[in-house]
């Protein structure tokens, strides 16, 4: 019913009795109604670009706020680095290093337990309790659900001893059966985790009626639990042993982390000094992440012409940001900290030199000569400056204050407000679309009612004058 109701308007408005081409005259018409919801489209695009490129600068803004926070710390150029003058030591630095340095030789590496069973077919003709004892005492009775070696590797594998078994082939016995070993491994290095294995129970264990797995026939503890140590001073009267349950060593030196790797009477020295490299990209990264800011906004902000190929004409178009006082304010602010002497000292004295056109410049040489030859000072200089630049760049991109988030903010809103317009356009243009259709489709039913009186009464003439 719908389908045939729709085409018969269809058809009506058509133009078959006027030959109006009413499809096209409707279309005119609304393409004249709907040029206020085009003009908001329009407008919507437009600020939804310029909220992308509030949007890109607010983000540059606040990496540049986070690195100008970090290196306005008083301790951003404390920057160290640690070497070792030999290979069987590795060193690595905290944020807590210090310059130093400190000699010393490596007397062992850390070991795991490693004990081996003797050769057996089974561990037992029934489920039988193994217990682990640990240099402080500690014990772990692990109880198998049979005799069979699989199961007791099973078992030990799933107790919290702190011990892995392996079973490892060991030939036959004369009657051919096929005999197994246990590997036992404490699953860390050091000497508290060394242990001792008996068959039976902890009570059983401090009775001293259980049997000591490594003392029968053919057992043994192939390795010694071990704790590495390193010697300082060796060879001196303050010498001291330091030792560890891994082969690391923490904070041998104040923010300083050691770790051996072969034991050796020659001597290892640590040495520890600042890291200028490290150093000099805090003031470096400071300058990148502000000429990112500004090298976007002049992007944006700049005017293009184009010529065009065909007929000649020039056309310019406007960086989206430019005319926008927020941005131009915040970029203004954030140049101004850059630049502005610290205690009477020109930002320049430790590299941060301002080009003609408005960008900075780092000078590496000049920032390493005065780190060299007065890293206080140097340090104060850049974090007076980079504290300025951080209170610019929260002012402009804060995430709840911030002067071009505030901005992002109400522009969201007027695009919110647009496209509610739009929708009510939308419905508008719809209704008026359709009193279009009704009214063109009218008009052909009254000329289709016209055109038959028409013939009727040019009927009725005809046979008047017939008579």
């Amino acid at each position: 019913m719908s389908t045939t109701s729709a085409t018969s308007t269809s058809l009506a408005i058509d133009g078959l009795v006027s030959g109006l081409k009413t499809s096209e005259l409707i279309n005119s018409l609304m393409s004249i109604e709907q040029v206020p919801q085009t003009l908001l489209k329009a407008k919507v695009t437009t600020t939804n670009s310029f909220i992308s490129s509030l949007q890109t600068i607010n983000g540059l803004v606040q990496s540049l706020a986070t690195k100008a926070s970090a290196a306005a710390k008083a301790g951003s150029l404390d920057l160290y680095t640690a070497t070792s003058s030999a290979t069987n030591a590795t060193v690595s630095t905290s944020a807590a290093a210090t310059p130093g340095s400190v000699s010393f030789t490596v007397g062992q590496t850390a070991a795991a337990q490693v004990g081996v069973t003797a050769a057996m077919s089974s561990w037992g003709d029934t489920a039988s309790p193994l217990t682990f004892t640990t240099p402080d005492g500690t014990t772990t009775t692990v109880t198998p659900k049979t005799g069979s070696l699989d199961d007791t590797v099973t078992a030990i594998n799933a107790s919290t001893a702190g011990v892995t078994a392996t079973k490892v082939a060991a030939g036959t016995d004369a009657a051919g059966t096929k005999l197994y070993r246990l590997q036992l491994t404490s699953t860390a290095t050091g000497a508290a985790n060394g242990f001792t294995l008996h068959r039976g129970t902890a009570a059983d264990v401090t009775a001293g009626t259980a049997t000591d797995v490594f003392a029968e026939t053919g057992a043994a503890v192939v390795t010694r639990a071990a704790d590495a140590s390193v010697t300082l001073w060796a060879g001196s009267a303050a010498a001291q042993t330091v030792t560890s349950a891994t082969n690391a060593f923490t904070d041998l030196l104040p923010g300083v982390n050691v770790t051996v790797s072969k034991a050796s009477a020659d001597p290892v020295t640590i040495t520890v000094a600042r890291d200028t490299t490290k150093a000099q990209g805090v003031a470096s990264g400071l300058v990148d992440a502000l000429n990112a800011v500004t090298s976007y906004y002049a992007s944006n902000t700049g005017v293009t012409s184009t010529t065009s190929p065909t007929n000649g004409t020039t056309s310019t178009t406007a960086g989206v940001l430019l005319g926008d006082a927020t941005t131009r304010s915040a970029v203004q602010r954030l140049t101004s900290a850059m630049s502005t002497p610290v205690n009477g000292k020109s930002p320049s004295s430790i590299g941060i030199v301002i080009s003609k056109d408005g960008d900075f410049d780092f000078d590496a040489a000049a920032f390493q000569k005065a780190l060299a030859a007065d890293p206080a000072g140097t340090q104060a200089i850049l974090s007076g400056v980079a504290e300025a630049v951080a209170d610019a760049a929260t002012t402009a991109s804060d995430k709840y204050s911030g002067s071009i988030t505030t901005a992002i903010t109400g522009k969201q809103s007027v695009v919110k407000d647009l496209t509610t317009q739009i929708d009510s356009w939308t419905d508008r243009l719809t209704m008026r679309r359709a009193t279009l259709q009704t009214q063109y489709a009218a008009l052909e039913t009254s000329l289709s009612k016209l055109q038959s009186q028409s013939s009727w009464l040019a009927g009725q003439l005809a046979s008047m004058s017939a008579n």
